[in-house]
């Protein structure tokens, strides 16, 4: 029995970033040897074990071999006979088909993984690599990590052979979601956009983003004029920010109306808020996209105008746009949308580091807001013998006053 590590903790040690965790393959055991060592058993499709005192994963060596469509599509083999190289061999890239041996620091690189680190390429193993549909957006994802990587010509052309055989149309919604949602997370999220794109892959799982590009704007409010474009650089917005996943996730789906706009009406887009809310609601459908990144997509897009022009609204009109988002109970969830309005703001050619002024002034006009004495309010009302509608009423003038004292509003 001998373990390797293998994979991203490899290739994030060469290349000097930081390893968080530590795969394992072991070679020359079964699973019955695994158990008698100790191991605890995990793997449900194949054998993995946790390591008895490190909880590490530790996977036995196997091959696999295509035989079906999509992710599942697979018949793996583990057996002691398997050699290290051919577990490597079943792997997406070059750079994730390195091992080392923890004893002597060794390196096994068949297929010269090293080299493309160097030469900074992301590069298939083998033709294999159509065989999983999954490999296409793991290569997104990376991409989007890996910011001066640069995908092969050739790895290129097997993933479009991968859209164009279907495969991509069998990925289930779990695992597309699982790598969108990384991919937006990475430092460059723009860049996985841009190699789906590249591939194809992007008019099959996306087509509401796919049709943005081509479409242009008003070059008074978007100097960079394609709406396409506008998104990515939307997105490196939301890296520099900072931007937590619910907001990069509005942000990808704030603008899907644009691409439904009629030619004829360019470049003004005149109600594309609606439309672009039962757009990024059936991207949310298709991928089953958690309920929090949901909302907060179909709140950006319905009110990313608004807020943008929030500075002409009365004290009447900034309560009303508090309460369509809900703003009382859900106070975090506005400040999310805030940021994702400010990641739209910047995103626009020559105006990356313009300050964005309505995000903190629709913060401390919530909080006045919140911060007034409604239960003063309605009881008043009350005492006056309203009821109702009336008593919301003087809550909301209260709540408007608030924002008048502190000259927020008129």
């Amino acid at each position: 029995m001998k373990r390797y590590i293998v994979g991203g903790a490899v290739r994030d040690r060469l290349l000097g970033r930081p390893v968080n965790d530590r795969d394992w393959v072991v070679v020359g055991s079964t699973p019955e040897a695994m158990l008698a060592a100790g191991y605890t058993p995990v793997g449900r499709d194949f054998p993995v074990f946790l390591h008895p005192q490190t909880h590490e994963e530790h996977a036995l060596a196997r091959t696999e071999r295509k035989s079906g469509r999509g992710y599942h599509g697979f018949v793996f083999q583990a057996a002691p006979d398997v050699t290290i190289e051919q577990d490597l061999a079943r792997r997406d890239l070059t750079i994730n088909a390195i091992a080392e041996d923890p004893d002597t620091g060794a390196l096994i690189d068949p297929f010269h993984g090293q080299a493309d680190l160097q030469r900074r390429v992301l590069r298939h193993v083998s033709d294999a690599f159509v065989e999983d549909p999954v490999r296409l957006l793991r290569i997104a994802r990376f991409a989007a990590r890996f910011a001066d990587f640069a995908v092969a010509p050739e790895t290129m052309a097997l993933m479009r052979r991968i859209v164009a055989a279907g495969e991509v149309d069998a990925l289930v919604p779990e695992r597309v979601w699982q790598e969108l949602s990384r991919g937006l997370m990475e430092a460059r999220p723009d860049r996985m956009l841009t190699v789906l794109r590249d591939s194809g892959a992007l008019a099959r799982l996306l087509p509401e983003v796919d049709r943005l590009w081509g479409v242009p704007q008003p070059a008074a409010h978007h100097p960079e004029i394609d709406t396409g474009l506008h998104l990515l650089m939307v997105l490196q917005a939301c890296a520099r920010l900072q931007a937590p996943l619910t907001v990069r996730y509005a942000c990808l789906c704030h603008d899907l109306g644009k691409g439904t706009t009629p030619p004829q009406e360019w470049p003004r887009h005149i109600a594309h808020e609606a439309r672009s809310v039962k757009l990024a609601n059936a991207v949310s459908d298709r991928w089953r996209v958690p309920a929090d990144c949901r909302e907060l997509a179909e709140l950006a897009a319905r009110e990313h105008g608004n807020i943008h022009r929030s500075g002409a609204l009365d004290a009447a009109a900034l309560v009303r746009l508090f309460e369509r988002c809900d703003a009382w109970r859900r106070p975090q969830r506005f400040g999310e949308l805030l940021q994702a309005c400010e990641c739209d703001a910047r995103g626009r050619l020559g105006l990356e580091e313009r300050p964005y002024l309505p995000r903190p002034r629709l913060q401390q006009a919530l909080e006045a807001a919140l911060a007034a004495d409604v239960a003063a309010a309605a009881a008043a009302a009350v005492a006056a013998g309203h009821r109702g509608p009336a008593i919301g009423k003087a809550v909301q003038q209260a709540r408007e006053q608030a924002l008048r004292d502190l000259g927020l509003a008129t």
